[in-house]
């Protein structure tokens, strides 16, 4: 399979080998991965909006947006245009350093993460020995974004959409969490590139057994409570909040909400599929090795995004399927439920690593 490190590489040669101070070269280096990563990250955003407009027509029986661009294509970009022209408006009331501040540090935080994810061979901008972590620390950083925006927005509504959320997100990611850990311990390592590395031979999902199962099925529900996505859309919840703790934002400020919540869909996606199946890693069947050979000829990038888009499907598969729960429904579910139950599953998990009962 063809290493990007190679290309990467490259370009750093070529920049020192033209005298210029190494100090200049990293700033240099650091400019064009910025803007990639934000290029990538817009582009993703679009995408991913026109993707669940079209899942929701399909499940629904409808076409979608048909009328702007061929197959309604450019409606995404159109909605782009007009929350950039929109007014940003802040209230009367509002704290209005934390109610700017808020819509930046939940971006902030989608943009590293999506960072920290392997693109391809190669192709992977941040990675430490601690690198799921570091995952971890930074999603948590959204969480204050969201009760930032709702409590700054001097409106109950907003509020309540918050605390809603913040109760949730933190609650959930225990589950996701302690699913994440499972897998860790199966591998042995928290790098992100050793966990794809592991997986050469076989994907987690399939060599870690029934554990490794039961931590995908759990982490899955979780990322979907993590992201406010249906069925726990509750913090959205139109009926009650009208659009929740972003109710008060325009504009960009709302767009930043907007993309973020897209984004984090992509991110918790690529994030199963670097935990459980193999990242970008192509499927390898032991024996197999004609097959294995042709599934080396697809470039990484396409393994990588083609499972996060599964993934994702699975996703917006839920929110169209199943109706929105109650408040504390949805908590009792976790705290008596699924946490406990992820405990369980990791305490499995140590055991067969300890005893070998795994392939």
């Amino acid at each position: 399979m063809f290493d990007f490190g190679k290309w990467t590489s490259a370009f750093n040669s070529f920049l020192l080998g033209t005298g210029m101070p190494e100090w200049l070269g990293i700033v240099i280096e650091c400019v064009i991965i910025g803007v990639l990563v934000l290029l990538v990250y817009t582009v993703l955003a679009l995408f991913y909006i026109l993707y669940e407009r079209k899942l929701c027509a399909w499940f629904q029986c409808r076409l979608g947006p048909m009328r702007v661009g061929k197959w309604g294509l450019l409606q995404v970009f159109a909605d782009m245009f007009k929350i950039l022209v929109k007014e940003l408006i802040c209230l009367k009331g509002t704290d209005r350093f934390l109610f700017k501040l808020a819509p930046y540090l939940v971006i902030t935080s989608s943009v590293v993460m999506l960072a920290c994810l392997p693109w391809g061979n190669g192709l992977q901008i941040i990675d430490w020995n601690i690198g799921i972590f570091f995952v971890l620390a930074v999603s948590s950083v959204g969480v204050l974004g969201i009760l930032l925006a709702g409590w700054s927005s001097n409106n109950k509504y907003t509020l309540i959409g918050a605390m809603r959320s913040g109760a949730q997100m933190i609650s959930y990611e225990i589950s996701l969490g302690l699913s994440i850990i499972t897998i860790c311990v199966f591998a042995g390592t928290m790098d992100i590139s050793a966990l794809v590395s592991e997986q050469n031979s076989m994907w987690f999902i399939f060599r870690g057994h029934v554990p490794a199962i039961i931590a995908f099925i759990i982490y899955v529900i979780a990322a979907t409570a993590e992201t406010n996505r249906g069925p726990f859309d509750l913090p959205e919840a139109e009926h009650e909040l009208t659009a929740g703790y972003h109710t008060e934002y325009s504009g960009i400020h709302f767009g930043f909400f907007y993309l973020a919540e897209y984004l984090n869909l992509f991110i918790v996606s690529g994030i199963a599929s670097l935990m459980f199946l193999g990242g970008w890693m192509p499927l390898h069947i032991p024996g197999w090795d004609g097959f294995n050979m042709v599934m080396d000829y697809i470039p990484s990038p396409v393994w990588f995004l083609a499972k996060a888009f599964f993934i994702s499907y699975v996703i917006i598969w839920f929110k169209w399927t199943f109706p929105r729960v109650r408040i504390d429904q949805m908590l009792a579910f976790e705290w008596k439920y699924l946490m406990p139950f992820s405990l369980a599953n990791l305490l499995l998990m140590t055991l067969c690593v300890a005893f070998g009962w795994h392939f």
